[in-house]
């Protein structure tokens, strides 16, 4: 029975996640959202406020937006024009200044003044040919056909999604681009063009022009060769990662699998562990029947030498008789009863083929004792190296190096970072200065660590650092209160965010030697 369910257990856990085709993350795509701008060009007269033109933006810093040269063009030669960042979340849009231009491949660095906007992460690999895209940005024919007025445009505002495909080979003649179908329009000018885990692959630079109807359109972004050497010629570190683009349910369909092959290997442990268990069983038994029988078998023999004696000393016995010897034949009559008396005591006291199976319990080790299928417990407690496993982990923007965590049994790591108990693992959820919320899990039973990245909006940001300061602890502790209330905060927190997370590591921890190499811990 025990098998059977089992086997129901994998059946399910392969039916739950078919190996379906991989989707687009639509969470990502729209988290990508957050570090888009719309950049405007605004003349002043006095009190008088005119709208020059705008377009589209990537933060690559918190400080720092990267656009078209194209968009900003004018501010060189105009010098009583500003420039104003209106990010896609918040109250308000930020003055700016131009930093950095290039016409030669089309970009241009803003400064933004007093704001800390959510950074973008650049895919650093190969785009592919047909890949899925989108295009983000403020097309003016939207802002026209919305009717919106001088106002409305430089209050945070919502961007336009578009989607399409890479068409590889084909690139524009004065710098290196991506060809693809995602439909852009004015506006659009500085805008990211995203995968599907929402990493810029570009910056939307132009589109071709329709001579008729029937003519499609392409766009052609600045790719991320352009951008990289154009930002290190500025002096920016901006995120990227060369990890390719994995869906959330690409991964489950792996954890499935995982699960089942766990589930086969420990049944088919098992099975082995009862084979081994019945083979000595067997062995045991066959064992124990030989002894008995050869046990049988000389008792019955000594009782037969000992009859045979006591028969030799009753004649004895009669034949003192006939010589008048009473004395000898005393003796003799003493010495063939307890002859006989002995060969009778021998032969009952025979081995019974009933007492194999003692023997065979006596020949046996305890239950488990010689056929265990357990694995050893890890031991956590103290300082431990996390790897990361690629194979199980949604990388989007964080760093993939080593780790360290400083356990201790009442759930301390590093000695300032406290996690509370559920279930088999402990959990703490943080909020980051990057606009991120994470969930830590590690299991000190097995050394397994898996953190779960959240990108929310604004709001739900706002509101998760609200509760955060209700809670008022810091550092590590043990008073059962104080725990109490963590958990809460946790609980609270995490019912704002989304059942899957933007990004999963799943790290596997060893102890760490005393003399290995120090590390820096897990962000979580």
């Amino acid at each position: 029975m025990k098998r059977l369910l089992r086997r129901l257990l994998i059946i399910i856990s392969l039916l739950a996640f078919p190996a379906a085709p991989i989707s687009a993350e639509q969470q990502d795509v729209a988290v990508a959202v957050r570090s888009v701008v719309r950049v405007v060009i605004i003349a002043t007269n006095g009190d008088q406020a005119y709208f020059v033109g705008h377009g589209s933006g990537v933060a690559v810093a918190p400080d720092k937006v990267l656009t078209n040269a194209h968009v900003v063009e004018i501010l060189r030669s105009e010098k009583n024009l500003t420039v104003g960042v209106v990010p896609t979340e918040g109250k308000r849009g930020y003055g700016g200044k131009l930093i950095a231009y290039s016409t030669g491949n089309d970009l241009a660095l803003i400064e933004v003044k007093d704001a800390r906007l959510p950074v973008a992460t650049f895919f650093a690999g190969g785009v592919m040919d047909g890949q899925h895209v989108t295009a983000v940005g403020y097309p003016a024919t939207v802002d026209r056909a919305q009717g919106l007025d001088l106002n409305e445009m430089v209050q945070p505002l919502e961007p336009v999604k578009t989607g399409g495909a890479v068409s590889t080979g084909r690139s524009s003649q004065a710098f290196d681009t991506i060809l693809h179908t995602a439909p852009i329009a004015a506006g659009n000018s500085g805008g990211p063009l995203v995968d599907d885990c929402g990493r810029v692959l570009g910056l939307n630079s132009m589109g071709s022009v329709a001579e008729s109807a029937a003519d499609a359109e392409f766009g052609f972004a600045v790719s991320n060769r352009e951008i990289a050497s154009f930002l290190r010629q500025a002096g920016v570190q901006f995120r990227r990662t060369p990890v390719p683009c994995r869906s959330m349910a690409e991964l489950e369909v792996l954890e499935a699998k995982m699960q089942a092959d766990a589930l086969l290997k420990q049944q088919q442990q098992e099975q082995q562990a009862a084979m081994a268990e019945q083979k000595a069983l067997s062995a045991a038994r066959e064992q124990a029947s030989q002894d008995i029988v050869s046990a049988r078998e000389n008792m019955m023999a000594l009782s037969g030498v000992l009859l045979v004696l006591g028969g030799l000393a009753f004649g004895g016995a009669m034949m003192f008789n006939a010589e008048h010897k009473p004395r000898q034949r005393k003796w003799a009559m003493i010495g063939g009863g307890v002859l006989i008396v002995a060969a009778v005591a021998v032969f009952l006291l025979r081995p019974s083929f009933s007492g194999i199976a003692d023997k065979v319990a006596d020949a046996l080790p305890a239950e488990n004792a010689t056929f265990p299928v357990t694995v050893p417990a890890y031991d956590a407690n103290g300082e431990n190296i996390c790897r990361i496993d690629e194979a199980r982990s949604r990388i989007i923007f964080s760093d993939t190096q080593d780790s360290s965590i400083a356990w201790t049994p009442e759930g301390c790591a590093d000695g300032a970072r406290q996690f509370v108990q559920a279930d088999k693992s402990w959990n703490r959820l943080s909020l980051h200065d990057d606009q991120s919320i994470s969930v830590a899990s590690f299991d000190p039973a097995d050394g397994s660590y898996k953190v779960e990245r959240f990108l929310p909006n604004a709001t739900t940001m706002e509101q998760a650092r609200k509760i955060e300061a209700k809670l008022a602890a810091k550092g590590c502790t043990a008073d059962p209160a104080t725990l109490s209330r963590i958990q809460q905060a946790h609980g609270q927190i995490r019912a704002l965010l989304p059942a899957q997370p933007n990004e999963r590591l799943v790290y596997q921890c060893t102890r760490k030697p005393s003399d290995g190499p120090s590390e820096t811990s897990p962000q979580n």
